[in-house]
């Protein structure tokens, strides 16, 4: 396939979290269309494990959603911030804990057809207690399970988020 090529960018949205812009793109035969971009800065999400084999999820209410949901830990990259540097902050901020060890299960578009958020999500171990204050806005509840019940969870659809299907999935395997 040939890429389609950019030949207009109009922003006519800048958020907190998101950009969105009017792309105008050319395709390989020369006709052109708009395409609706939303241009974000990327994200981590982590699968804390303890060494009893417990995972370490949180219930916040998503208004996309409209309803609580289970999910990993995550959070929104910072301007020119380091991954990992991300997903330690992140952690500190959710649950409470610093990881002294990041293994990274692999990244995914979340909706490439109209978002660049890319998310890398990682296994976090050897958690040791460690607190940053969190954003004003987050309402989070942690969830303290062994890993088998939310893998089980996640197979039940009881748990939605892709983020966290993703990671469980990848999780498992890695983990045996």
């Amino acid at each position: 396939m040939a890429p389609e090529t950019i030949v207009d960018s109009k922003q006519i949205y800048d958020g907190r979290v998101v950009k969105l812009h009017l792309e105008t793109v050319e395709l390989e035969d020369g006709h052109t269309f708009e395409r609706e971009l939303i241009r974000h800065s990327g994200a981590v999400a982590m699968l804390p494990l303890d060494e009893a084999g417990n995972v370490y999820l949180v219930r916040q209410y998503r208004i996309g959603a409209d309803k609580d949901l289970l999910e990993l830990p995550a959070g929104q990259l910072e301007p020119g911030e380091p991954r990992e540097e991300c997903a330690r902050r992140e952690l500190q901020e959710e649950i409470g804990y610093y990881p002294e060890q990041l293994d990274e299960l692999g990244g995914l578009y979340v909706a490439a057809s109209y978002t660049t958020e890319y998310i890398t999500i990682y296994v976090a171990r050897g958690l040791r207690e460690a607190t940053l204050p969190g954003d004003q806005d987050e309402r989070i509840e942690i969830v303290r399970m062994p890993f088998e019940q939310a893998y089980q969870m996640a197979l039940r659809n009881e748990i939605e988020d892709s983020k966290t299907l993703i990671g469980l999935m990848w999780a498992a395997q890695r983990l045996g």
